[in-house]
């Protein structure tokens, strides 16, 4: 029996419909990892055999594409292994899973650095690969993506002389699919939520209420401890201070806010406070009820047995509430509360500036690119202003 040929050696095989012996050799791998195959041919097997030493020999000396050294796939591993102390575990599992599902398949073959310059990362490989999942991505996506692989090279490029990090002239980010646009509830619609989550008497009716009234985050709505509630205020205080929710913390790394700003302490609506209130009641009874199981961290929205709850419990419950409000619950998602409460406060006629200090945002530019759609589009000041020095004349 013949013996193997070994691994990088090539191969030789009889083509039928070519009446030739081929022989075939793999001098590289394309970005996606797909295999560099360099062919000749002979009309005897000694022919092709010799063509086959012929392209090993060439692909030694340098002729045909073929080197080793450390490739993307290994420079993103090993950024994903080391380079996320810090982050949240939903952050690392987006990262690993856009890392695995779309830059390494493309892109991990391709080596950092190859003196032969055969393959080598190129811009045009990073530009090409992303103009690819542009037709799939949205932009935002693809941001990401870059960034996962020039923060991989840059880790790579501090351990490796002669490491470029081409990523760094890639300036240009290509335009991705349009992303699901966040919409607000009408005022229909949102009077009819917060009558479907009073009437619901839940955990998640009461979230739906104090959400919608205060325009907190999601992440900042979960972790909510009772501490941080005051359902009574300092009627008497000079100035006297309103029931209100310290907005002082979230579910990020570390627990704190968004921003400095976000930072901040919110006046309680009256039905924001009733909701409070039945939650109050509601969790004493469930602390009872569950006894031993009970697991005490103050947490104000929190599960039956006093654990937070997290952003998929939170999904569920909201999409119950809207169900009872007559809203299809696919359409909506619960980080639009924050929205309808932006777009309702500007309907009425509060400032930008007010409502970004109640959203916590860091100034007006933010409140205007994040919630651009939901804000009053006709700034009335001006002509109110002028109407009354200027009044019109009587018809």
């Amino acid at each position: 029996m013949t013996a193997r040929r070994s691994r990088g050696d090539g191969g030789l095989y009889w083509s039928e419909s070519r009446q030739r012996w081929i022989a075939e050799l793999t001098v590289g791998y394309k970005p996606n990892g797909k295999r560099i195959v360099r062919k000749s041919s002979g009309k005897t097997k000694t022919e092709a055999k010799a063509a086959l030493d012929d392209l090993i020999e060439r692909m030694k000396e340098g002729t045909a594409a073929a080197s080793s050294g450390p490739t993307v796939e290994a420079a993103v591993r090993d950024w994903l292994r080391h380079g996320l102390n810090g982050r949240s575990p939903a952050t690392v599992d987006k990262l690993t899973n856009l890392a695995e599902t779309h830059v390494i398949p493309s892109l991990g073959a391709r080596l950092l650095v190859d003196p032969k310059n055969r393959n080598e990362l190129t811009p045009d490989d990073i530009d090409a690969f992303l103009e690819e999942k542009a037709e799939i991505l949205a932009t935002r996506t693809l941001g990401d993506l870059r960034a996962i692989v020039r923060r991989a090279i840059h880790r790579a490029a501090k351990r490796n002389k002669g490491i470029r990090n081409v990523v760094l002239l890639c300036d240009d980010l290509p335009v991705g699919r349009e992303g699901r646009k966040s919409k607000s509830l009408t005022y229909v619609q949102a009077e009819a939520v917060l009558n479907a989550a009073e009437e619901e008497r839940s955990t998640y009716g009461e979230y739906t209420v104090v959400s919608l009234l205060t325009g907190a985050r999601t992440e900042e709505a979960r972790p909510l401890h009772w501490p941080e509630v005051d359902l009574a205020g300092k009627p008497l205080a000079e100035p006297p201070v309103p029931p209100h929710i310290n907005v002082w913390r979230s579910v990020r790394v570390g627990g704190d806010t968004k921003t400095a700003k976000s930072r901040r302490s919110l006046a309680l609506p009256g039905r924001a406070i009733d909701a409070l209130e039945r939650q109050k009641r509601r969790q004493d009874l469930q602390r009872r009820i569950a006894r031993d199981r009970w697991k005490e961290h103050g947490i104000v929205f929190a599960s039956d047995v006093g654990t937070e709850l997290d952003a998929a419990n939170v999904r569920r419950g909201f999409r119950r509430v809207l169900k009872r409000a007559g809203l299809n619950p696919e359409d909506w998602t619960p980080r639009e509360l924050r929205h309808s409460f932006v777009s309702l406060l500007s309907d009425s006629g509060l400032s930008i500036e007010d409502i970004s200090r109640l959203v916590g945002h860091s100034d007006t530019k933010v409140t205007e690119l994040v919630y651009r759609h939901q804000l009053r589009p006709v700034i009335q000041h001006g002509a109110k202003a002028m109407d009354a020095i200027f009044p019109a004349a009587a018809e």
